[in-house]
């Protein structure tokens, strides 16, 4: 797949988002009462979406796609946009949406069921999942001890040619957005050139990456923690039966970003009670079950059990960086393309 410059990207973005409106569904038949852009899979959200339908009568118009297409539909329709709920894979898109001026602020009784950091400073989205990201590896040709401490390891001889990458997916973007938020453009520029010129192994997405060290023909790769879950899943085996396992950095490094996904209130459904009754919903206890017990995803509210073979979120030790800064989505993705990362 490829990245194109950032002066056509958004432009690409919508006309491709357009295209995907038209594949939305509703759920409940006849008119719908909401209608929801997300940038996460129907195979992901599509079952919660529906059950949402069941238990309060309120249909919903869903429009798939990826989360960077759905935002640059949402800055290409403006105010004119059908949209009343934005649903996003990451902080950045939702930052960029936000920047524009067309999200609402959220009230204080949603914004308070998620801790500070993982929602907007100026309440204009609210982080919905954590996603860590980790390194995944191959655990019958590595041991623990043979993997690197940091993530800017990964340029050095020795990973030549065994390091698995996905530059056109949202989360690896997100993840350069923070190395840059956290060392600067100069460092993030110099690693990519380094990793785009160390022989990497580039694969369209996570799921992907994870598949083929779990079968043997990768060393490791840069993913989100639950893709692993999601392949155990998929095998109907337990996670320590996989061969590809997950290593968490430490000592707030870069690669052990812990990105959201999350939800903002168009500005035009300000107002609009189904809108805010469906946020409500991804933050109530039943929604935050579902992401931890279908995908594997930390949930933010308190008393909402996590995955018991995942760490506590309380317990990675993750980069100090503040989610709202992710937003400078279109600089990262030329930063990538100018690195050499993707033809």
């Amino acid at each position: 797949m490829r990245i194109f410059r950032t002066t056509a990207v958004l432009a690409v973005a919508a006309l491709l988002a357009t295209g995907l409106a038209a594949c939305g569904r509703n759920d409940g038949g006849g008119p719908a009462a909401l209608t929801v852009y997300s940038g996460r899979s129907e195979a992901l959200v599509g079952p919660l979406i529906q059950q949402f339908t069941e238990e309060t009568g309120i249909k919903v118009d869903v429009r798939y796609g990826d989360t960077a297409q759905m935002a640059a539909q949402l800055l290409e329709e403006g105010d004119r946009s059908p949209a009343h709920v934005f649903l996003a894979q990451d902080a950045g898109a939702l930052g960029a949406v936000a920047k524009a001026g067309l999200f609402a602020p959220l009230p204080a009784e949603i914004l308070d069921r998620v801790p500070a950091q993982y929602r907007a400073a100026n309440g204009q989205w609210v982080g919905v999942t954590g996603r860590s990201r980790v390194l995944a590896y191959d655990s019958q040709t590595l041991d623990p001890a043979d993997l690197p401490a940091s993530v800017f390891d990964l340029t050095a001889p020795e990973w030549r040619g065994r390091v698995g990458v996905a530059p056109t997916n949202a989360s690896f973007q997100a993840f350069v957005t923070a190395m840059r938020v956290q060392h600067g453009d100069d460092r993030a520029r110099q690693w990519l050139t380094d990793l785009a010129a160390n022989d990497p192994q580039i694969r369209n997405n996570n799921v992907q990456i994870v598949a083929d060290i779990d079968e043997g023909r990768l060393a490791v790769g840069l993913v989100n923690h639950y893709y692993v879950f999601e392949r155990a899943k998929e095998r109907g085996v337990g996670i320590d039966d996989l061969r590809v396992r997950l290593h968490f950095f430490s000592n707030g490094d870069t690669g052990a970003l812990v990105n959201v996904s999350g939800v903002g209130l168009l500005a035009s459904a300000a107002d609009n009670a189904n809108a805010r009754r469906f946020i409500e919903y991804l933050l109530s206890p039943t929604g935050q079950r579902y992401f931890a017990e279908q995908t594997f995803e930390y949930p933010l509210i308190a008393g909402v059990a996590l995955d018991p073979a995942l760490p506590p979120l309380d317990e990675l030790e993750a980069p100090d960086i503040d989610l709202n800064d992710l937003d400078t989505l279109a600089a990262t993705v030329e930063m990538i393309q100018q690195s050499g990362l993707t033809t």
